[in-house]
C-alpha cells in the first residue's frame, strides 16, 4: 500500500510526542476519533442503539488496532427494513473518518442478479476480452485508505447479487484479499470496514408481527416474541452457513416507531437548512406543518419516505415563494384549508 508519507507523518508525531509532553493517550496509527465518529452518528440515527453500541465497539478495536492481520478490519452485515439508516450509517462513518460521504466503495449488488456478473468484482476470466487488464468495479484507492485512515468498502442490498457473485466474497472475507480472475492484480481488504446491507426476513418479520396486530392475540394484547429467529431462519435460507460464518456483527436495524419521526423530521430539515444557508434563506415551519409532514408519512418506507415529502412538498412550495420574493430572506410553511400546504415571507 501507499503509506509512506503517512508513516513519516506518524514517525515525527510520534518523535514529537518523545521530546515534548507525554501522550494522554497510546499512540495508534489511526488518527480518526472515535468518539467523534460515534458523535456523527448518534446526532443522525435514532431508534438504533444496540447497532451504535456495537459501532462503538467495533471502532475502539479498529484505533487500538489490536485486530487479525490477515483478516478485514471489521466485516459487519446490516439488517432490517428499508429506510432505517443502515446504509446513511456506513456514509456517516466514511464523512466522520474521511471528511466526505462518498469517501468509500459502493457496490450496488442489485446490478449483479446474474452469475456471470461475479466477473465484475473478480475481473474476466483467463481467455475473455478484459482478463489481461484485469477491470473491476473495485474503486482500491477508497479500499486500502492509508496508513491512518482505514478503507471503507459497502455491498448494498447484498440478497439481490447471485449467489456466485456472493460466493466470490468468501476469500476477502477471510483472507483480505482478491485476486482478480487474470492472476496480475490483488486487491488488497486487510486496512478495510467492510459493510453489508440487507433487507432480507424483513417481510417475514412483517407477517409474522401482523398476526398478533389481528384476531384474537390482539384482543389478548400478545406481543410477537420471536422476529429474531423469523429473521434469522430466512437469513440461513437464503445465504450459505461459511459465508455467514466470516461475519463478524450481524446487526438489527429496528423498524422506527411513531416516536422517533420528530427527530427524524429535524434531521431531514437541517439538511434543507444547510442548502437554504447557500442563498441567505431561512424556513421556519408551524406546528401544524410538523405534524402533517410526521402524520401523512408511509411508515413502511421509513425515514426515506419523509425525506421524498419534503422533496415533493416542502421544497416546492418554498421555491416557488423564493422565487415571487426574490428580495425576502426569511419564509414560513403553513397550512391552509384541506391541508393545502403555502409557504409565505414573514
Amino acid at each position: 500500500m501507499p503509506f509512506i508519507n503517512d508513516r513519516l507523518e506518524e514517525s515525527r508525531e510520534v518523535a514529537g510526542l518523545e521530546q515534548g509532553t507525554r501522550a494522554k493517550e497510546r499512540p495508534s496509527r489511526f488518527r480518526f476519533d472515535p468518539a467523534r465518529v460515534m458523535q456523527r452518528l448518534r446526532e443522525r440515527i435514532v431508534g438504533q442503539e444496540d447497532v451504535l453500541n456495537a459501532m462503538e465497539a467495533m471502532l475502539h478495536v479498529v484505533k487500538a488496532d489490536i485486530g487479525a492481520e490477515e483478516r478485514p478490519l471489521a466485516v459487519n452485515l446490516f439488517l432490517g427494513p428499508t429506510g432505517v439508516g443502515k446504509t446513511e450509517t456506513v456514509r456517516l462513518i466514511a464523512e466522520a473518518i474521511h471528511g466526505r460521504s462518498d469517501a468509500l466503495c459502493r457496490i450496488d449488488m442489485n446490478t449483479l442478479a446474474q452469475e456471470h456478473y461475479a466477473a465484475a468484482l473478480t475481473g474476466a476470466p483467463p481467455g475473455y476480452v478484459g482478463s489481461k487488464e484485469g477491470h473491476t468495479l473495485f474503486d482500491i484507492e477508497a479500499i486500502q485508505g492509508s496508513y491512518s485512515k482505514p478503507g471503507i468498502v459497502l455491498f448494498d442490498e447484498l440478497e439481490k447479487a447471485s449467489k456466485e457473485v456472493v460466493r466470490s466474497l468468501l476469500n476477502v472475507l477471510d483472507s483480505g484479499q482478491l485476486v482478480l480472475s487474470g492472476g496480475t492484480r490483488r486487491i488488497d481488504f486487510r486496512n478495510t470496514l467492510v459493510f453489508m446491507t440487507s433487507n432480507i426476513g424483513a417481510t417475514d418479520v412483517v407477517a409474522y408481527r401482523s398476526t398478533f396486530e389481528q384476531g384474537w392475540r390482539r384482543w389478548l394484547r400478545l406481543v410477537p416474541r420471536k422476529e429474531a429467529r423469523v429473521q434469522q431462519q430466512a437469513l440461513y435460507r437464503h445465504f450459505d452457513p461459511e459465508f455467514l460464518n466470516r461475519i463478524d456483527r450481524l446487526l438489527t436495524f429496528e423498524k422506527l416507531d411513531d416516536s422517533w419521526w420528530s427527530f427524524l423530521l429535524d434531521i431531514e430539515l437541517a439538511k434543507l437548512d444547510k442548502r437554504l444557508a447557500k442563498q441567505q434563506v431561512t424556513l421556519q415551519l408551524t406546528d401544524g406543518v410538523r405534524h402533517w409532514l410526521c402524520e401523512s408519512r408511509d411508515a413502511r418506507f421509513g425515514a426515506r419516505d419523509l425525506a421524498r415529502r419534503l422533496r415533493v412538498t416542502l421544497e416546492p412550495a418554498l421555491a416557488g415563494a423564493m422565487l415571487q420574493y426574490p428580495e425576502k430572506n426569511t419564509f414560513q410553511a403553513q397550512l391552509r384549508e384541506q391541508h393545502r400546504l403555502v409557504v409565505l415571507p414573514t
